[in-house]
């Protein structure tokens, strides 16, 4: 069984066919997915998810492009939220330097706040970068990030950058980037990741892996992730499956 540790149910992309998208899911090995919010509204609909149905989970923090709305306010029911028992983890935070909502300055400061909140709760944090790799990894050794750690979620860098964010702790979490034809440097970061610290992931609807690239991704699809780093590191299907299924629980501690 699958466990697909970000997705995105909670936008308007699925406003209509939830409860058909999970029954995909679970015909396609997909047993438990974490949910992730990253504004007011997907926050809230990622916990009535996780209270909804038993095999969803939530991930809930402040997106870098919605830095520059981060108050006083948005914060303390931030952390009221991350009491909810659904929620596994703090995120996804980090850096956007693509889209470059907000200044360096402003999305640094909202990424360190949300680190220090998550060592206060003791909960791991999902990581969103783009464009930003050096100072993301800049600003989780400073932070210490080995103390909770977290998910370099949807990982598309190269070998050297996997091996370095796993110096510090995190887990590597591959989407359906991996199973792109010509995203080389990711092919290779998969084949290195210790068995301990590889997950899997859609980002849906975004991503989605081939054969169904550039249609709206699914849950169910982590299916074709996982078949991918199988043929990568030449391991069976269901022993990806498996392990990347208990990192998953060992991380967010379900069941302890």
């Amino acid at each position: 069984m699958i466990f697909d540790t970000h997705t995105h149910l909670n936008v308007e992309q699925f406003k209509d066919d939830i409860p058909e998208v999970i029954e995909r899911a679970k015909e396609l090995g997909v047993s438990e997915m974490a949910v992730v919010g990253f504004d007011t509204p997907t926050i809230e609909k990622s916990l009535a998810l996780s209270h909804t149905y038993e095999m969803i989970y939530s991930i809930i923090g402040w997106h870098p492009t919605e830095a520059g709305t981060y108050t006083k306010e948005v914060e303390k029911t931030l952390q009221r939220q991350l009491e909810d028992n659904r929620v596994v983890a703090l995120g996804e935070i980090g850096l956007d330097y693509y889209w470059m909502e907000d200044p360096k300055e402003v999305q640094d400061k909202v990424f360190r706040r949300q680190i220090t909140i998550a060592k206060e709760m003791n909960l791991p944090i999902s990581i969103h970068t783009r464009d930003a790799i050096e100072d993301t990894y800049k600003i989780l050794k400073e932070e210490k990030i080995q103390n909770i750690g977290g998910i370099m979620h949807s990982f598309s860098g190269d070998e050297e950058w996997a091996k370095r964010f796993l110096d510090l702790g995190m887990h590597i979490s591959f989407s359906g980037v991996v199973t792109f034809k010509k995203a080389f440097e990711v092919h290779e970061a998969a084949k290195i990741v210790p068995l301990d610290k590889l997950l899997v992931e859609t980002d849906a609807p975004y991503l989605a892996p081939m054969p169904y690239r550039g249609k709206r991704n699914e849950p169910g699809y982590t299916k074709y992730v996982v078949d991918r780093l199988s043929e990568l590191r030449n391991i069976p299907v269901e022993e990806i499956a498996r392990v990347t299924r208990e990192n998953a629980h060992r991380l967010f501690r379900i069941g302890e």
